[in-house]
């Protein structure tokens, strides 16, 4: 039985709109509403954030407050590693945007740096560009490539200049470790929206992803034991689940939105049959925004995944 430690980010300087700060306290009012003690039973570490910077000039175009997300992540690896001093610890992290899970997979590697590690990336989005592909110079769509240490320059339309390439050099080498995957211990969930950059990394590598067609012609049942078999030669996996992964129509408390997505229900049975796993050490979701929603629903199915998620890792029901 393993004893869940929440670590809390409530850093959003690596999305493109603000309010994803503020998920981690929407989840925590959908408790109450439910009256649930979820988050009295569980105790939670907050991580600095440095949100403080999104009211200074945006410095580096092509990787929007890098240094600042930099921070974040060392201060995010550094809690989740430190998690593992205890082997009973499984850490859930509740971040803002998706640039935090450059610091969870960091402090999973510095904590097993001798595991090979796979990742399950539950997300309508791939994440993979690099500053110099980038489209947008948001940090939490550049995440993966930081873990796979992937520049992409042959597909490079931007120039950043030096202190960014600096930046995002020591942001790939997090924890003194790059790459910390390989691209054939990466499985995509519900992956849908894409740019031609990110789509040529995909293919060039033979990446895994399991389609919605796919998850709704096999199941969520059996699109959760094959992912898990797909990564059958890693030691460890940690599961990441942006709550854009569902469907635009449900997921409209999110900043980046897309059509084609899962059901809540079935977001929730995924994990719950990706979490039976004793490989799986770390589970993480993030992108919930109070801001885009309407009376809370995004934060009341992501708490309800959550709480089905921690059930199964506790084994409490």
């Amino acid at each position: 039985m393993k004893t869940v430690k929440l670590i809390e980010v409530k850093s959003e300087i690596g999305a493109g709109t603000r309010g994803a700060s503020m998920g981690i306290d929407a989840i925590k009012i959908a408790a109450l509403d439910f009256g649930s003690s979820f988050f009295k039973k569980h105790k939670a570490v907050e991580v600095p954030n440095e949100n403080r910077l999104l009211l200074e000039p945006v410095v580096h175009d092509y990787a929007k407050r890098i240094k600042g997300v930099l921070t974040v992540c060392e201060r995010v690896s550094k809690e989740v590693a430190r998690a593992y001093s205890d082997h009973r610890n499984f850490p859930i992290v509740l971040a803002g945007d998706h640039s935090s899970a450059i610091g969870t997979v960091s402090g999973i590697k510095m904590a097993f740096p001798d595991k090979r590690l796979g990742i399950i990336w539950i997300d309508a989005h791939a994440d993979l560009h690099s500053p110099y592909t980038t489209p947008s110079g948001n940090m939490h769509g550049m995440t993966l490539a930081a873990l796979l240490g992937e520049d992409n320059m042959e597909l490079a339309v931007n120039k950043p200049d030096e202190e960014t390439i600096e930046y995002w050099n020591k942001l790939k080498n997090l924890g003194g470790i790059c790459p910390k995957i390989s691209y054939s211990d990466v499985a995509f969930i519900a992956l849908r929206d894409l740019e031609p950059q990110e789509d040529s990394v995909i293919k060039r590598n033979k990446m895994r992803s399991f389609t919605l067609p796919e998850i709704r012609r096999k199941a969520v049942e059996r699109a959760a034991i094959e992912s898990l078999n797909y990564l059958d030669q890693c030691d460890l996996i940690y599961v990441s689940f942006d709550v854009d992964s569902m469907d635009s129509s449900i997921s409209k408390g999110t900043g980046t939105p897309a059509p084609s997505g899962i059901s809540e229900k079935e977001a929730g049975n995924l994990i719950y049959y990706l979490l039976r796993s004793k490989k799986v050490c770390c589970f993480e979701m993030v992108e919930i925004n109070p801001t885009l929603d309407k009376e809370n629903l995004m934060a009341e199915n992501a708490f309800e995944i959550l709480y089905k998620a921690t059930n199964q890792i506790t084994n409490d029901f």
